[in-house]
C-alpha cells in the first residue's frame, strides 16, 4: 500500500522500529527480501486474558498492520502456552495450568481450550487480526526435544537430580538483551537459590523431577519421562516455522530479563547464529500508584468486565492507540469512559462523512487495495495528511500522533467527503478501528420520539430530563451525539 504514496514522498518511506537489543530506533531492514516474520508471545491459558495482556496484542496487531501497510510479506506466529509455565519464571512453583485445573477438578487440556477460545474471542472483539500461525506447546513437544538435543550436543547443558539444565556460564553473552552482568548479581536477588543448579541463573530445559510431584502432562524423552521448561517452547516453535533467523520477536517488558533472555540463549546455543534481528516490547498497563495488573495479584480486569460496564471493546482499542506502546498506560474506569466518549465522537464524525458519499464504491476499492492515489482526488486534497500519518507510524508506531492526524483530517472542511472517507479507510488499515463497519443503524418510532423529547428538554434547559432520556436510550444501545447541526444517534 505504501508504494501508492511514493509520488508524495518522492521516495519509498522507510519504517523505523525501536529495538530493545540495541536500545535505539533502527531502520527496518529484513533478513530476507521483503519478509517480515514476527513471533509474538501468546497467552498462558490458565485464566482469562486481562486488559493489560490485551494491550500487548493490540500492539502486536498494530505492528503487523503497519508492516503490511509498508508492503512487507508478513508471517505472524503466536504460541499458546498450555504446558510448562510454572508459577515463577525461575523454574519454581506448580504448573499454572495444572494448578488451576486441580483446583477446579477439571481436565487440564479441556480447561486450556476453554480459556484459549475466550482469548480468541477477545481478540476478535478488539478487531485484532488472527495470527497466520497459532502453535500450541502441547502439540510441539517433538520439536522442543529436537532443539534441546542440539543444545546438549553443543555442550550447553547438564543433568542434575532428574532435570536437564541450561548452563548459562557457557554462553559468553548470556543476558545481552537485558544487559545482565552475572558477576555483579547475587544469588537469590532475581531467583531462588536451587542447590541442584551450578549457577542460580541456570534454567530447566526438561523436567523429570519437578519439586511438585504427580505432574499430569508428561512425555517420553531421552532424559526420561517429563515435560519441557517454559522457555524452550518459543525458541523451538519459532525456529520450526519461521527459520533459524527471523526479523521480529515481541512481548511485554516483563519478558526481557528472564523469558526472552533464556529463549535467546537456547536458540543461539543450538544454532550458533544470531537469532532475532529486532526485539520489541510493550509497556505495562498499570493501575493507580502504578501497580502492575496481574492474575497472581488478583487485581486484573477482563474485557468482559468492561463490556458489562457498557464499554465498547473498540473504545479500549481507541484508548490504547492514544498511548505509545513503549509508555506506561495508567488505567482507571474514568479514563476508559473518557476514551469511550472520544471513540463515540470519532464514530459520529466518520458516519457523517460516510453518509455524504458513495460509501460502498469507496470501501470496495480501498479495502481491496484496488485504487490509485489519484482516485477520489486523494493526492490532490490529502497530501499533507498522508505525509503526517505515514511519518507518525513509520516513527516506531507513533499511534498517538497518527490519531491526531485522523481528527485533523475530519476537521478539514476543504476536503470533499468522498476524499475524506477514502483517506480515513486507508489510515484505518493500520489503526484497525473498523471505520467501514460504522453505521448509524435503525431505531424505533418510540425511540425517535424520545430523542425529540430530549431536544425539547434541552431547549427548555431541563438538563436533568435530557440526561435521563440519554441514559434510557443508552441502556437500549443507542448513543446520542450533540453536534452544531442537532442531535445525532447511532447504535453501539
Amino acid at each position: 500500500m505504501i508504494s501508492k504514496f511514493e509520488s508524495i514522498f518522492n521516495r519509498k518511506p522507510e519504517l523505523f522500529l525501536f529495538n530493545t537489543m540495541s536500545q535505539k530506533k533502527e531502520r527496518f531492514n529484513p533478513i530476507e527480501d521483503n519478509k517480515a516474520r514476527m513471533y509474538c508471545c501468546g497467552l498462558t491459558v490458565y485464566n482469562y486474558a486481562h486488559i493489560g495482556n490485551l494491550r500487548k496484542y493490540i500492539f502486536d496487531d498494530t505492528l503487523r498492520r503497519t508492516l503490511e501497510f509498508f508492503e512487507y510479506n508478513v508471517t505472524h506466529q503466536m504460541n499458546v502456552t498450555d504446558i510448562g509455565h510454572l508459577e515463577s519464571d525461575a523454574d519454581e512453583g506448580e504448573d499454572k495450568l495444572e494448578k488451576e485445573a486441580k483446583k477446579r477438578g477439571e481436565d487440564v487440556l479441556a480447561l486450556a481450550r476453554f480459556y484459549e477460545k475466550a482469548f480468541f474471542d477477545d481478540l476478535q472483539k478488539l478487531n485484532i487480526l488472527m495470527p497466520h500461525l497459532i502453535t500450541r506447546a502441547t502439540e510441539h513437544i517433538d520439536c522442543m526435544i529436537d532443539l534441546i538435543k542440539r543444545i546438549e550436543k553443543n555442550g550447553y547443558s547438564y543433568f542434575s537430580d532428574g532435570n536437564l539444565y541450561f548452563d548459562v556460564t557457557k554462553m559468553k553473552d548470556y543476558g545481552k538483551l537485558a544487559r545482565l552482568d552475572l558477576s555483579s548479581l547475587k544469588a537469590g536477588a532475581r531467583i531462588e537459590v536451587d542447590e541442584r543448579k551450578r549457577s542460580p541463573y541456570d534454567f530447566v530445559l526438561w523436567f523429570t523431577n519437578s519439586k511438585f510431584k504427580n505432574h499430569i502432562l508428561n512425555w517420553e524423552s531421552p532424559w526420561g519421562e517429563g515435560f519441557p521448561g517454559w522457555h524452550i517452547e518459543c525458541a523451538a516453535m519459532s525456529i520450526k516455522y519461521l527459520g533459524e533467523q527471523f526479523e521480529i520477536h515481541t512481548g511485554g517488558i516483563d519478558h526481557i530479563p528472564v523469558h526472552h533472555t533464556n529463549e535467546i540463549a537456547e536458540a543461539e546455543a543450538a544454532t550458533g547464529k544470531d537469532w532475532v534481528k529486532y526485539w520489541m516490547h510493550s509497556e505495562f498497563l498499570v493501575l493507580d500508584k502504578e501497580e502492575k495488573m496481574s492474575k497472581s495479584l488478583g487485581n486484573f480486569i477482563t474485557l468482559n468486565d468492561i463490556i458489562t460496564k457498557r464499554i465498547n471493546p473498540l473504545a479500549y482499542r481507541f484508548m490504547c492507540l492514544n498511548a505509545h506502546y513503549r509508555k506506561k498506560m495508567i488505567f482507571s474506569y474514568k479514563a476508559l469512559e473518557s476514551a469511550q466518549n472520544g471513540y463515540w465522537g470519532l464514530k459520529e464524525k466518520v458516519i457523517n462523512e460516510k453518509e455524504k458519499c458513495e460509501a460502498k464504491e469507496i470501501e470496495q476499492k480501498i479495502l481491496e487495495n484496488n485504487y490509485d492515489i489519484n482516485d477520489f482526488e486523494i493526492a490532490r486534497f490529502c497530501k499533507s495528511h498522508i505525509e503526517q500519518f505515514v511519518t507518525a507510524i513509520s516513527d516506531d508506531l507513533n499511534t498517538p500522533v497518527a490519531m491526531s492526524v485522523i481528527f485533523n483530517l475530519l476537521k478539514d472542511n476543504s476536503i470533499p467527503s468522498r476524499t475524506k472517507y477514502a483517506t480515513l479507510l486507508i489510515f484505518d488499515r493500520v489503526l484497525g478501528l473498523g471505520f467501514a463497519s460504522f453505521t448509524r443503524g435503525q431505531i424505533t418510532e418510540e425511540q425517535k420520539k424520545l430523542i425529540e423529547e430530549r431536544e425539547v428538554a434541552r431547549k427548555e434547559k431541563n438538563f436533568q430530563k435530557a440526561d435521563q432520556i440519554r441514559e434510557t436510550l443508552l441502556s437500549q444501545g443507542i448513543v446520542l451525539q450533540d453536534t452544531l447541526d442537532g442531535t445525532h444517534y447511532f447504535l453501539e
